[in-house]
């Protein structure tokens, strides 16, 4: 009864919906903004602090350009085999988990497993193989392969779900086991989307590699942070707009790979 009268109301005052979204928005945020405890007026104070800052960044450093482009060139090797170990460990994770593939149970711990590694930050990653690796880019590259697996197994997921039913029912019907499904029924379907999601990681990997130099993982983000923490702004803006002109290039070669992908 109170679904009609609400359906009637809805009907008749077609305006009741979308206020009743935007009043729900304003509550959610409004709770959001209390719980942050934003005090403006020291926001208003500190923007001296913060022209200081940058104003120390400037002009860049052009003498270790070299060093950038040593630590560049290691993060990308980072990014390329975590990725790769990542990806490759992720297609039956998320042939596991996908729910119009595998069996539920089979299910409920792949997506257990997804959600397991998501749950753990990169840095805290990154920490963890350099007490077993010791400094440097192994460590760095193990960290991203695992960190890859949380978010590649979801997007992996999500394309094997998307696939056409049909297809599916019809190497049911002949008989084919779930190995031969997923071989021949989802992989042709998934491969350009996948492909697509791996270029993606890829491309966020270089700049997830250069936050792990942080903790010592190896990359140009340890070369960064060795500026930073020695007062040496100048080098470290070189750092970092050499890391922005790699990324922008990747970012639009990957780009256009993805488009023709997509075509397909």
């Amino acid at each position: 009864m109170s679904r009609l009268l609400n359906s009637k109301l809805f009907r008749r005052y077609p305006w009741v919906n979308p206020l009743l979204i935007l009043l729900i928005l304003v509550i959610v945020y409004g709770w959001a903004l209390r719980g942050l405890k934003v005090d403006f007026e020291l926001l208003r104070s500190s923007w001296p602090y913060i022209t200081d800052f940058i104003s120390r960044l400037f002009p860049p450093d052009p003498a270790v350009i070299d060093i950038a482009l040593k630590g560049l060139i290691e993060t990308v090797q980072m990014s390329l085999w975590g990725t790769t170990i990542g990806a490759i460990i992720s297609l039956p994770i998320a042939v596991a988990s996908a729910n119009n593939v595998a069996p539920r149970w089979l299910q409920w711990l792949a997506n257990l497993l997804q959600n397991a590694v998501r749950s753990v930050p990169s840095i805290i990653l990154g920490l963890i193989f350099v007490a077993a690796t010791g400094l440097g880019a192994p460590a760095g590259t193990l960290a991203l392969g695992i960190y890859t697996i949380g978010y590649l197994a979801k997007f992996y997921q999500q394309a094997i779900e998307a696939v056409d039913y049909r297809s599916l029912e019809s190497l049911q019907v002949m008989g084919a086991s779930r190995f031969q499904i997923a071989q021949y029924g989802i992989l042709p379907q998934v491969l350009p989307l996948g492909l697509g999601y791996t270029l993606w990681m890829f491309e966020y990997n270089i700049r997830a590699a250069s936050v792990l130099g942080v903790v010592g993982a190896g990359g140009i983000g340890f070369q960064l942070k060795s500026y930073i923490d020695g007062f040496e702004y100048n080098k470290a803006t070189t750092m970092m707009l050499v890391l922005l002109v790699v990324v922008t290039v990747i970012d639009s070669f990957s780009s256009q790979l993805r488009r023709r992908l997509d075509s397909m």
